[in-house]
């Protein structure tokens, strides 16, 4: 079986970077790609992979044997387009390339980190056909995917379908995984350095920014990184405790995060009964008292760092009401000549968007999302735990450079609440025996290659990807590119000698800690059977021993079958 193209293709060819054998041209810089009314896919080199599927923004790929009536005619269309053209292989090996890996043997890569830095990066150096990659990777916890189960909002299952690419990845061959198991601990970094040509550390930033105010550890005033990872089951976080009895709470930042707790705050329990919400949670929210979620930010809602489709979610949420204060919607001076200098549409659209939220009353019965701009906190209230936080109202005054900074101004007021959560970014923390830095929270780098913090020369072997090569920036797929950059760098370094070859043979890689892949997949099946029948897609197992006995149960009865 193969893809095919069929005429509603878009030509955006975002299918061509991620068909691992090169099999749709006209790509981009090749003869006829501008003039092309249609690209295609070779079904003679075509994997039925179908990494390209899922990236087509206009479902334009089907498979051969899915074709009906005159789309059957696609079929011959591609075959003949192949047979009138010849493609340059865009991963052809450079002179030489070919003499060093067979004299060397595969490159051997270590992944530290299943998150979706690190399943892009096993994606990028799997798909690469000028040299032969072995690639472990190394997960702390006992379920992989970082980010993408532990941290996309439930009710965003469709952003979570970024898995199902990861999982083609991850049964491709050459590639194994270990999970529960901590690197820098066991293993340390020095048995992967004897063991893989290149560490490639994509751990993440799971740590919280503080907002350095009185009142921040009182009861009741938590981390936005704490309460996400509460609601979608992560087991560092499935033991904490929010307290949902008071009418309002209050979001501190104007990220997409922010937007995404305030959302699950006030969401009925209905829409999330569909979702992979924990169960703890979705108990919680259903006995919650909360009317109210102030979402509040520092600037304006033109230095807002929220998507624009996160805006626009809030105000078609059922039974809820978007609100804003006009005042707040206002251009101020800075603002209006940040806009004449770079008059942004999109910014402006956001404007439009926050201002028709400023026009919307408050609808007897609903809840709401109050966004509230210009104010900061300067204290959280309260003795033995959260009764409201102070805020200091700001103005917006040109900044150095251009754009707009926050200025205090004498005005403040005291907002009541029973819940504060601060959203205020993340930040990385360090792996023993990794150069880290601590002023920006990440593992000091230029273009992927890990260097010393103090001298700036690179690390022989050592490699980052994602929010702790760059800090906590972008969303899900901006780490595909970064992860791209990273391999490339790798391959580059093996191909001209810089790397070592490991000291112990590959046959004797065999860690001391953590289950494979059949342990995992044995998690899965088991989550997924949980609700077998109802419309969830999974019951999360939120307990993290739990975890590690289904997993080692199905490690034990896979050796038994190996066995017999």
């Amino acid at each position: 079986m193969t893809h095919v193209i069929i005429q509603s293709c878009c030509n955006d060819a975002a299918c061509v970077p991620v068909c691992p054998v090169d099999c749709i041209h006209p790509a981009p810089g090749e003869p006829g790609y501008a003039t092309a009314e249609m690209l295609y896919i070779d079904p003679e080199s075509c994997v039925d992979c179908g990494a390209c599927v899922e990236v087509c923004p206009v479902d334009a790929i089907q498979m051969d044997t899915e074709l009906t009536g005159p789309s059957k005619t696609y079929i011959d269309l591609n075959a003949l387009h192949f047979a009138d053209h010849t493609y340059p292989d865009r991963y052809a090996m450079p002179p030489g390339t070919a003499a060093v890996r067979a004299e060397r043997g595969p490159l051997r890569v270590a992944i530290v980190g299943a998150g979706p830095a690190g399943m892009y990066a096993a994606e990028s150096l799997s798909s690469r056909r000028d040299i032969a990659v072995q690639i472990d990777i190394f997960e702390r916890l006992p379920t992989p995917w970082g980010l993408a189960r532990a941290g996309i909002a439930p009710d965003h299952q469709s952003t979570k379908r970024v898995v199902e690419q990861f999982e083609r990845t991850a049964a491709r061959p050459g590639i194994r995984f270990v999970f529960d198991t901590l690197v820098g601990q066991n293993p340390t970094v020095e048995w992967l350095t004897d063991r893989y040509h290149a560490v490639l550390y994509s751990v993440g930033a799971s740590a919280d920014r503080r907002l350095g105010v009185p009142g921040e550890d009182l009861p009741g005033s938590h981390s936005a990184a704490e309460f996400v990872g509460w609601y979608n089951g992560h087991p560092d976080h499935a033991h904490h405790e929010f307290d949902l009895t008071g009418e309002r709470a209050v979001v501190v930042g104007n990220g997409n995060v922010a937007l995404d707790v305030a959302r699950i705050l006030v969401s009925g329990v209905d829409r999330l009964r569909t979702t992979d919400i924990a169960d703890h949670a979705l108990e919680a929210l259903a006995s919650s008292r909360i009317e109210e979620v102030v979402v509040v930010g520092r600037r304006g809602p033109a230095q807002a760092s929220f998507t624009t489709p996160e805006l626009l979610e809030i105000g078609k949420l059922p039974g809820i009401d978007a609100l804003a204060d006009p005042a707040q919607v206002d251009l101020d001076p800075a603002t209006s000549a940040q806009l004449q200098g770079n008059p942004d549409a999109l910014v402006r659209f956001k404007l439009a968007v926050v201002a028709g939220y400023a026009t919307a009353e408050r609808t007897p019965g609903n809840r709401a999302i109050r966004l509230r701009f210009l104010s900061s906190p300067t204290a959280v209230l309260g003795t033995d735990r959260v009764k409201g936080i102070r805020l200091a109202h700001n103005e917006l005054v040109p900044a150095d450079g251009g754009g707009a900074r926050a200025v205090a101004t004498e005005g403040w007021e005291d907002l009541a609440c029973g819940l504060v959560l601060r959203s205020v970014g993340y930040q990385g923390g360090p792996v023993p025996g990794v150069p880290f830095d601590m002023p920006t929270a990440t593992i000091p780098n230029v273009g992927g290659r890990v260097v010393d913090a103090r001298t700036l020369r690179p690390i022989t072997g050592a490699y980052t990807a994602g929010w702790i090569k760059r800090g906590p920036s972008g969303v899900v797929g901006t780490n595909k590119t970064c992860a791209a950059e990273t391999c490339d760098a790798i391959v580059d370094d093996f191909v001209d000698g810089v790397l070592p070859d490991p000291v112990v043979p590959l046959d004797e890689v065999k860690p001391e800690s953590g289950f494979g892949w059949a342990g995992w997949l044995a998690i899965d099946r088991f989550e997924r059977a949980l609700d077998a029948g109802a419309s969830r897609p999974r019951v999360k197992v939120v307990d993290r021993k739990r975890l590690v006995e289904l997993a080692t149960a199905a490690n034990l009865s896979e050796a038994r079958t190996a066995m017999r």
